[in-house]
């Protein structure tokens, strides 16, 4: 049975969830503050968390960013109200892997939960040997992250699976709106500034003047599209 956690101080919103999830299969564990939902998120290994943004103690941008660095990389839904949309993007930068905007329907969320656990449990089809370099940087693709010169530059999960979208369409021009499907399986417009702004992260990593870029290219009006030194199998 998978495992969820459930961040929120409205005790009747996490009764809710909680009554629908367990619903659905689930077993869930609950919290009411950010400062609680690190201390069990460190204690037991959950298969996705259900965060609410505004929370005492630790807000739940604060919560995404710890467990992050603790390298708790297990899947986040943010639970937000309509107007932080600045909050829903930093969140989502961190390393949170959806969100929802309250009020929410209780069965979106189980879909939404069941679609992020399909994408980390399908195996991947890239050949495990495969290997791809831009320039000086190498990057084995089964692997979270790249190399330079001997040094391991960590990717993040959601750069992670932008590049290998990108890899697996290399040369090709791709829309934002396309990555937004690809990557985040969403409709939301809030999503194609996240686009942009992994994008930048992956310049920062991949290119050696982020600024005038040689792999990660822009094409104007459209999206985007990954040229590479090389691609063996």
């Amino acid at each position: 049975m998978e495992k969820i956690l459930v961040v929120d101080d409205e005790a009747a919103i996490r009764d809710l969830i909680q009554y629908n999830l367990t619903a659905a299969g689930f077993a869930v564990t609950t919290a009411n503050d950010g400062l609680a939902a690190c201390q069990l998120a460190e204690a037991e290994a959950f298969d996705c968390i259900v965060l609410d943004l505004m929370l005492p103690k630790r807000s739940g941008v604060e919560v995404t960013k710890y467990l992050r660095q603790q390298e708790i990389m297990t899947p986040i839904i943010m639970l937000t109200a309509r107007h932080e949309e600045a909050d829903k993007i930093i969140g989502l930068e961190l390393g949170a892997d959806d969100y929802m905007t309250k009020p929410f329907s209780p069965r979106e969320l189980v879909a939404r939960i069941k679609a992020i656990r399909r994408r980390v449990q399908e195996p991947t089809t890239t050949p495990k040997n495969a290997r791809v370099t831009f320039g000086e940087i190498s990057w084995q693709m089964n692997e979270t992250f790249l190399r330079q010169a001997g040094r391991e530059l960590p990717l993040t999960r959601k750069e992670f699976e932008l590049l290998t979208f990108l890899v697996h369409n290399r040369q090709k021009v791709i829309s934002r709106q396309q990555i937004i499907l690809e990557v985040w399986q969403s409709h939301e417009p809030i999503m194609s500034r996240m686009v942009d702004m992994q994008v930048s992260h992956l310049r920062d990593k991949i290119e050696p003047d982020p600024k005038h870029p040689q792999f990660l290219l822009t094409a104007r009006g459209f999206g985007y599209r990954l040229e590479v030194s090389s691609y063996e199998k």
